[in-house]
């Protein structure tokens, strides 16, 4: 009976998150503290080769045909999916993470990066057509959805109160690393 427990209970274990959302706590030598959006304090090893990215403001209109993107999405009213926040990648990062696949900003999530092959412009936003290795998806963008991109950052652009995203694995000891942040430059809050 107690070994059925215990099977039980690692069988209920949340699963280790890959991505931590939240402000920066503090830095202490090679480790940041990052407060996640549902309280959680995780404290972050920071690799050597970490990539700092900062994160941007932009607008729909940047999003031309041919732009390789981002979209969070969520099942709309009419089942369509709805874009929840749009992100362009810089040229140099076309292909990052290309495809489709569940995400978890929110409940019934979907992440898609997909290079735009259409757009189409309304008086209740834009739909984006957007192509993938092995399909294809339109994306309904309203006017109020935000839209990011990403610049070059820097290590000293880390500070405390920022706001970020970072990618995390946790290692055998427990503890967990990084070796890519985001952060949200003037005080940008990250939509992804």
């Amino acid at each position: 009976m107690v070994a059925a427990t215990t099977v039980f209970a690692l069988a209920q274990k949340a699963p280790v998150p890959t991505r931590v959302r939240g402000a920066i706590e503090s830095i202490e030598g090679d480790v940041i503290t990052v407060k996640s959006r549902s309280g959680e304090d995780y404290k972050l090893h920071m690799t050597a080769d970490m990539n700092v990215v900062d994160i941007v403001k932009a607008s729909l209109s940047d999003v031309k045909v041919g732009s390789f993107i981002g979209a969070t999405t969520v099942p709309g009213p009419d089942g369509a999916p709805k874009a929840v926040e749009v992100h362009i990648f810089p040229e140099a990062m076309r292909g990052t993470g290309e495809g489709s696949r569940p995400y978890d900003l929110k409940p019934n999530s979907t992440m898609t990066n997909a290079t735009v092959s259409d757009s189409v412009v309304a008086n209740d936003g834009h739909t984006l057509l957007v192509k993938y290795k092995g399909g294809e998806k339109k994306v309904d963008v309203s006017p109020d959805t935000p839209v990011v991109t990403f610049v070059p950052g820097e290590k000293s652009d880390l500070k405390p109160g920022a706001q970020v995203i970072a990618f995390m694995k946790q290692l055998p000891d427990g503890s967990f690393e990084t070796n890519r942040v985001s952060v949200g430059r003037d005080g940008l809050i990250p939509p992804m």
